[in-house]
């Protein structure tokens, strides 16, 4: 019998051709524990310090994806990527620093203990992971505050995760909960319906080498990679949420968000997990790379992994 999840959800999550293949799971997180980490996503805001930041923005283009140092070593380090609206020509900030970032990342869930807390100290989420026997050992990797700042929260188009967090096989499952109320006109997550089907990994998003910043790896040809993107026409469904609702979103499912048009914010606390060796590879040429110092956050006490069972994915689309 499931720990936490309905057997309802579980077979919804995983039952292909018939389910989106992401889940909506409403309250994951009480109220006070929603409390503490948007307090804490604020006063890390406040702390700041716009005076030693390279000015680093964050974009999704594929054409001026960002992929300096401070973005390639941040994996395990909290720092902060400001919107690209955020910085004029003369380099100077449009607006307050608290209105300028983009999001906080990339290892908030080891280094912040409020972060921490409900990513690697949460029982609910072990039994989450156990009931939907998505992965066989996972870790957690890229924990990020997005904030969606007002009237300025950048639009983020169409992509799958599994572009960014590339393993063979595709492993990547997206951990996404709402802080706030996420609605229409502030960026509320949209999702392509059932595109696992039809939708495979295309290319990666890669380190160049050094000092060469960050680009994308084809592992299709052109004309296949043209053929995927025609199959994987179709209507969005947008998916407003509640402050402390959790979306998990299969690695290859397209999702997007439109630009934050409203005056509320839009914060959400999200991080991935992958399948940890033998059962998949964490290619090295992956833009993210673990440290000697912080290799990748085990979820399940060493020694327990889930057992097998004709529900293990493992990603595949």
């Amino acid at each position: 019998m499931p720990n936490y999840l309905t057997q309802d959800q579980i077979d919804k999550f995983h039952r292909d051709g018939k389910s989106p293949r992401y889940l909506v799971v409403p309250n994951f997180l009480e109220r006070d524990e929603v409390d503490s980490l948007l307090t804490r996503s604020k006063q890390l805001l406040d702390e700041f310090n716009i005076d030693d930041h390279p000015l680093t923005k964050f974009t999704t283009s594929d054409v001026n994806h960002v992929g300096d140092d401070y973005f390639l070593n941040s994996g395990d380090k909290i720092r902060y990527f400001l919107e690209e609206d955020a910085v004029d020509a003369q380099g100077k900030l449009t607006r307050e620093k608290q209105k300028s970032v983009n999001k906080i990342g990339h290892a908030l869930h080891e280094l912040d203990p409020a972060f921490r807390k409900v990513t690697l100290e949460n029982e609910r989420l072990r039994s989450l992971v156990g009931d939907l026997k998505f992965h066989r050992d996972p870790v957690a990797l890229q924990s990020m505050v997005i904030t969606k700042q007002t009237h300025i929260g950048g639009e983020v188009p169409e992509h799958n995760d599994s572009t960014f967090l590339y393993t063979d096989p595709p492993s990547a499952l997206g951990f996404w909960i709402a802080l706030e109320k996420c609605t229409a006109s502030n960026g509320a997550l949209s999702f392509l319906p059932g595109s696992h089907l039809t939708t495979r990994v295309t290319k990666r998003f890669v380190r160049l080498g050094e000092n060469k910043g960050t680009g994308f790896e084809r592992l299709v040809s052109p004309e296949e990679e043209k053929k995927l993107s025609e199959a994987a026409i179709g209507e969005y469904i947008l998916e407003t949420c509640n402050p402390g609702d959790l979306v998990l979103i299969h690695g290859t499912v397209l999702h997007k968000s439109e630009r934050n048009t409203s005056p509320h914010t839009r914060f959400a606390y999200t991080f991935h997990m992958i399948e940890s060796p033998p059962y998949a590879k964490y290619d090295k040429k992956n833009w993210l790379q673990p440290t000697k110092e912080m290799p990748f956050s085990r979820i399940l006490p060493t020694g327990e992994v889930n057992s097998s069972s004709s529900q293990v994915l493992l990603g595949e689309a």
